[in-house]
């Protein structure tokens, strides 16, 4: 565990929770109004926003097992950090330059490998800076930090289009203006984040396929499930699209986005801690129980004050989904090889990102919303059933 506490933390997890911050302030001030300026600027269709949201989840992960591998091998897991925060933020310059819906597809995608370069190193720090007993609570408070930005950039989004109005220049202003925090989270990177001191003793390096074959059964079985289960998860895009159906005006979306981030950036915390307690399996099957309510709700919400709670059970879910699954595989898997192990992780469930945000959009546009969401919904009920029966 390296450097002082901070919080009952490393000071790596601060550091890189700060990192989260000003990259979410700089990412959730586009993403919230990005559907909307894809179908009513870009003259997009839902299928072909489901495809960009697609082939973003996809590609922020595609490479996570390559990138994991190579930060175990060479032990410098700082570098691929800061080289994916960096590519992510200068490419968003091409999506505020974008004027066709395929060249936001490019951009996104393109934005998303930065995601992927970052994300299992990042992540291999984080777990390396605490011990077991407290790192649910530490992938918890870093993913609170990181959806506190996810606040104040819906927010700063938001004031932008009053000022300028719903209007092409006032979504290139906001996407303009979201590039200052993007590059912020690059220098505090560079200035703050450390490398965790390296275990004494020699350890051996692995070749690749050797790695995978030495990751333990448990992980195997969680792997299988949670790829099953990401053929539920489409693209938070959809949610957003369905509250506008339903009759909440833009600005008001933006609104209810920052509810769901506040419930996040609330929940993040005691649901990382709980898995500490009580175990993480039961935590991330009572997400995936959550998810499946939260999609049949929006199959038949008709009304603001719906989409207004299932945006917040939402919230609930991404917190407990996003700090305890991580916390699990970290537990499972020596820090020799949890780089890896997360990355394939990260890259099984991109997988099917792709075809689960298809296939959404093509059940919706063909049968309906109670269709496209219902089929979701019984695809994550039935995981928290597996995750329960088949794993440990």
């Amino acid at each position: 565990m390296a450097g002082r506490k901070l919080f009952g933390v490393g000071r790596n997890i601060i550091a890189l929770g700060a990192v989260s911050f000003f990259t979410d302030i700089s990412s959730e001030m586009i993403f919230p109004i990005l559907p909307i300026f894809l179908t009513s600027i870009l003259g997009a269709s839902k299928e072909a926003v489901g495809l960009i949201e697609g082939v973003a989840d996809s590609m922020s992960s595609i490479f996570d097992i390559l990138v994991g591998y190579f930060s175990d091998k060479f032990r410098r897991r700082k570098d691929f950090v800061v080289a994916g925060y960096g590519f992510s933020s200068i490419v968003k310059i091409g999506i505020a330059l974008s004027t066709a819906w395929w060249h936001v597809l490019i951009m996104r995608g393109l934005e998303r490998v930065g995601k992927g370069l970052r994300t299992a190193p990042r992540d291999s720090i984080i777990a390396a800076s605490v011990n077991k007993e407290t790192r649910g609570r530490a992938f918890g408070l870093h993913r609170s930090m990181d959806t506190l930005g996810a606040v104040v950039g819906p927010v700063f989004a938001y004031i932008v289009l009053r000022i300028f109005g719903e209007s092409e220049a006032g979504y290139r202003y906001v996407f303009y203006a979201s590039l200052l925090p993007a590059f912020i989270a690059v220098a505090v990177i560079i200035l703050f984040v450390r490398e965790p001191r390296k275990k004494t003793g020699i350890q051996k390096k692995h070749p690749f396929w050797e790695s995978l074959r030495k990751t333990s059964g448990e992980y195997k079985k969680f792997l299988l499930v949670s790829v099953l289960f990401s053929l539920a998860y489409f693209s938070f895009a959809f949610f957003i699209v369905r509250a506008a159906d339903i009759g909440v005006k833009p600005e008001d979306v933006i609104l209810l986005y920052i509810l769901y981030n506040i419930i996040y950036m609330l929940s993040s915390v005691p649901a990382g801690s709980l898995s500490d307690r009580i175990g993480r399996k039961p935590v991330i099957g009572g997400a995936f129980l959550l998810y499946g309510v939260v999609c049949l709700g929006f199959a038949f919400a008709s009304s603001w004050w719906h989409a207004a709670l299932l945006f917040a059970l939402y919230g609930i879910f991404v917190a407990a989904d996003e700090s305890v699954n991580k916390a699990y595989i970290s537990d499972l898997e020596p820090d020799e090889i949890r780089g890896m192990a997360l990355g394939a992780y990260n890259t099984a469930v991109a997988a099917a990102y792709l075809p689960a945000s298809i296939l959404v959009g093509v059940l919706w546009t063909a049968m309906g919303p109670v269709v496209g969401f219902g089929v979701a919904a019984v695809i994550a009920i039935v995981s928290a059933f597996a995750l329960m029966i088949y794993g440990r």
